[in-house]
């Protein structure tokens, strides 16, 4: 998972802008104005910092109205960026499809292997699978950390040739090491690929246009790390816990 701020890091962000802009104001915006006019603004100033070292949660309280009027236009954003996308989110004939194909709801993940809260996430994801028999998921290789992500994406997408797919996936994600092509191939001997004829099918440019396909919706949706999860109209950056995934998902079927 990467390019997220925490709230804290936002709310620091955010003050640092605010007290540059007022630094700035003061050092340039009183350059040219007539003496009285320069006076009023220095007294207006005043007023304003007495105040809001009186009362701090001002600016606390402000920050957070800016936080959430952030967030809900993200997710006012999303809304409409997911109704735009159906086709390419859920009826995509070259994207892995686990569970029930024919399930009630549909789960959307965007990953990356070596993304470690992509694997941290996985039993979690596997367990909502297992458990509630009427979920479907589609898996969204989005390679993102590096050469070795994009060369696990490529022999992950040639393993569905061999009927493979799923077993590969689990494979991957709960291994380790560097993802060298060589361990990667040993991933795959495991599950019972044919190795040789995965090193061959990976080579073919079809694999390279569903990744890059892949990245396109992701920017199009500002998917802009791993894991990213769709259920139903909700889009969820980052690892969800297995209730939180099971709850949405009971939502989703609700209609809520």
């Amino acid at each position: 998972m990467i390019n997220r701020l925490t709230p804290a890091t936002r709310v620091t962000f955010a003050t640092v802008v605010i007290l540059g802009s007022l630094f700035a104001w003061r050092l340039y915006g009183l350059q040219g104005l007539p003496a009285a006019t320069t006076l009023q603004a220095q007294e207006i100033e005043k007023i304003v910092r007495d105040y809001l070292l009186k009362n701090p949660e001002v600016v606390a309280e402000s920050l957070a109205a800016l936080e959430r009027k952030r967030e809900n236009a993200q997710a006012a954003a999303a809304q409409t960026a997911l109704a735009q996308y159906q086709v390419q989110l859920y009826n995509d004939s070259e994207a892995p499809v686990g569970g029930n194909p024919r399930g009630d709801v549909t789960i959307v993940e965007f990953f990356d292997y070596r993304c470690g809260y992509c694997r941290r996430v996985h039993p979690a994801v596997a367990n909502v699978l297992q458990k509630d028999a009427k979920v479907r998921i589609i898996y969204k290789e989005f390679p993102i950390l590096g050469p070795p992500s994009v060369l696990a994406a490529r022999a992950a997408l040639a393993s569905r040739a061999q009927g493979k797919y799923l077993a590969f996936h689990t494979a991957l994600m709960s291994g380790g090491g560097s993802f060298s092509e060589a361990e990667i191939l040993k991933e795959a001997a495991s599950v019972g690929l044919d190795a040789e004829r995965l090193k061959k099918d990976m080579a073919s440019p079809e694999l390279e246009k569903i990744i890059e396909k892949n990245h396109a919706l992701a920017q199009a949706l500002n998917i802009r790390g791993t894991p990213a999860f769709i259920v139903g109209k909700r889009l969820v950056p980052g690892a969800m816990e297995e209730a939180d995934l099971a709850a949405l998902v009971q939502e989703t079927r609700a209609g809520k």
